[in-house]
């Protein structure tokens, strides 16, 4: 029998979510993501002490300004684990572009252009990344600028479906919904202290963009992310893809119950509604108290890792 891992790959496609190579050999998984939390818990590892030194190296070398030192390195760090990551993975990775650009269209296009920029300079084609920008009115217009010239976009810190709806009319490449915190939000607000699988409130926000992007035709890929049990990665058994920690896929390949598939793929029944403005964003953002301070939320903590990473290479430097 195989185990639910196995059973998972059939119906859909694995994505690590660590920026660790070796867990990632462990669980051959298509594509990888990382994001300044993984990256900066990977800077920890012996593993990446030559990796980390080669990124100060390159940064002495391209400027003499300590503040740009120190941009270098970071964004050279990253693309240097991206292409480790490529090494044990066919697909693709997913590199993060700085959350304090968040609410900057202009400085997320450039900064995803200089991480493409590095990541060919060192052999790797553009088609391989994925640039990772919050789910911001900003941040989708910066994903529709960079999609338009070929930079294929995954847009995280997604918690709305007015997020995701604007995500699939700009065009983006992947969004990655978060199940496990939209649950985390739930039970702290309703004082529960669990949802069964299916009544799971990221389980049924997944499901929700998933039939309403295929009944209306959209091809951009929804990836579930950030699980906090197998029960809700089983609930979105048929999802395009799910990013999965290290820890939960090792659950899943113990596991061998039987899984099946929970979505399919309707066919296109509807036609899509009327672009959505940024007015009519911002005010769906704001009727949804969850995704409006879980976005928030995440956006402030791959901020403060961000400048926890920088500081760690600022040391070395």
């Amino acid at each position: 029998m195989e185990n639910q891992l196995e059973q998972l790959k059939s119906m859909t496609t694995v994505v690590a979510d660590t920026g660790d190579f070796n867990a990632i050999a462990d669980f051959s998984p298509e594509d990888a993501t990382t994001n300044p939390s993984l990256l900066l818990k990977a800077a920890s590892l012996s593993d990446y002490s030559q990796t980390i030194q080669q990124a100060i190296d390159f940064a002495k070398n391209f400027s003499h300004r300590k503040e740009q030192q120190i941009a270098d390195a970071s964004d050279y760090l990253s693309v240097l684990i991206g292409k480790k990551l490529l090494t044990q993975i066919p697909g693709k990775v997913s590199t993060e572009v700085d959350a304090r650009y968040s609410f900057d269209t202009e400085k997320t296009v450039l900064k995803a252009k200089r991480i493409i920029e590095l990541y060919e300079s060192i052999g790797i084609d553009k088609s391989r990344i994925l640039i990772k920008i919050a789910s911001t009115w900003e941040g989708i217009l910066a994903a529709e600028i960079l999609q338009a010239e070929g930079v294929n976009c995954n847009l995280t810190l997604l918690f709305s479906f007015a997020q995701a709806q604007a995500c699939a009319e700009a065009g983006v490449y992947l969004i990655s919904p978060f199940v496990g915190r939209i649950l985390d939000w739930h039970k702290k607000s309703t004082g529960k202290t669990s949802y069964p699988p299916e009544q799971d409130p990221g389980v049924i926000s997944v499901t929700k963009i998933y039939s309403y992007y295929k009944t209306m035709g959209y091809k951009t890929i929804v990836m579930g992310a950030s699980f906090r049990n197998t029960d809700e990665i089983i609930q979105l058994a048929g999802c395009d893809r799910l990013t999965i920690s290290p820890q939960l896929m090792d659950e899943l390949s113990k596991n061998t119950a039987q899984i099946t598939r929970k979505l399919t793929t309707p066919e296109k029944t509807s036609e899509r509604p009327a672009r959505m403005n940024e007015s009519e964003f911002r005010w769906h953002m704001n009727e949804d108290a969850m995704a409006t301070e879980k976005t928030a939320e995440g956006i402030r903590a791959f901020a403060a890792d961000q400048i926890k990473l920088e500081q760690l290479l600022a040391d070395l430097l």
